[in-house]
């Protein structure tokens, strides 16, 4: 639980740090450093240990194709942030676990039992009125949390895939390698001039990114999911935090009905899977 929320902490600061980035820097400069910054720090530390082990894989399609969905995740919430309060964009991105189980549904042929359908339900008209008109800003790029939602899914359903077949550091190494070579593909056009302090929150993205999933992992090797989804959610809170220490916002009456029903709607699909029978019934 303490890795669980130290990784959620790291997030929250994570996306803090990328929004006030983004008021200085490129969103296209500002992802390729920070998946350039992945791919050494995982080479360094991996490759001296792993070898050439590291490099095998027996998807490369999908490796390519989970690490693009990442790269335009990332590029989607670095411009999600630009104009949305941090809590906000965090309380609509916390219903991706719940759009992840019904895509497995019909991706994978997982059961999906009706109630958490209406928990999606909840959770989704959560984030509507988190995004709606008159809320944080009446314009269309709210919408922009809701497609990263969905490019998200995606990606999570093909790192279960990719989990069955390839180690998790390959993974890992071919997500940083590959984002950032298709980012240094159009740099050249979107170099700009940064101050040190920006260079400095750069630096710090990157080690937020790579410290947070750490943490999740280590927390995922030693509990089960249902005991750990429910501290998930205190992402929203740290970022609201943030978004209030660093920038001044306070999230509105209606933002604030939002993400309690988004946080609703997460915790009762982990109550409902860790209850007594839930695993024979699916099965």
């Amino acid at each position: 639980m303490v890795f669980v929320i130290g990784a959620v902490a790291c997030f929250a600061a994570l996306d803090t740090a990328t929004k006030w980035v983004s008021l200085s820097a490129p969103a296209l400069m500002t992802v390729w450093f920070r998946y350039v910054l992945q791919a050494v720090l995982t080479g360094g530390v991996l490759l001296p240990r792993r070898g050439r082990a590291l490099l095998r894989t027996r998807r490369p399609g999908l490796q390519v194709l989970r690490a693009c969905l990442l790269l335009a995740s990332s590029s989607l919430a670095f411009l999600s942030l630009q104009h949305m309060p941090v809590g906000e964009y965090t309380a609509v991105t916390m219903i991706t676990p719940l759009v992840v189980m019904v895509v497995a549904g019909f991706a994978l042929g997982e059961f999906v039992p009706r109630s958490r359908w209406l928990f999606l339900g909840l959770g989704f008209a959560g984030a509507l009125l988190v995004v709606a008109p008159g809320g944080a800003s009446a314009d269309r790029v709210m919408a922009l949390p809701l497609l990263v939602v969905a490019i998200n899914a995606g990606y999570q359903i093909l790192t279960s895939r990719l989990a069955q077949v390839d180690a998790p550091a390959t993974i890992q190494f071919y997500t940083g390698v590959i984002g950032a070579g298709i980012a240094s593909l159009a740099l050249p056009w979107n170099w700009a001039p940064l101050s040190a302090a920006t260079w400095g929150l750069l630096v710090a993205m990157g080690l937020f990114s790579t410290l947070g999933h750490l943490l999740l992992t280590m927390a995922y090797t030693r509990a089960p999911v249902s005991l750990l989804t429910p501290y998930l959610y205190f992402q929203i809170a740290f970022g609201a935090f943030g978004g209030w220490w660093v920038f001044g916002h306070m999230p509105t009456s209606t933002a604030r009905l939002g993400i309690a029903m988004i946080v609703l709607s997460g915790v009762l699909v982990s109550w409902a899977r860790a209850r007594p029978g839930t695993a024979a019934a699916q099965a």
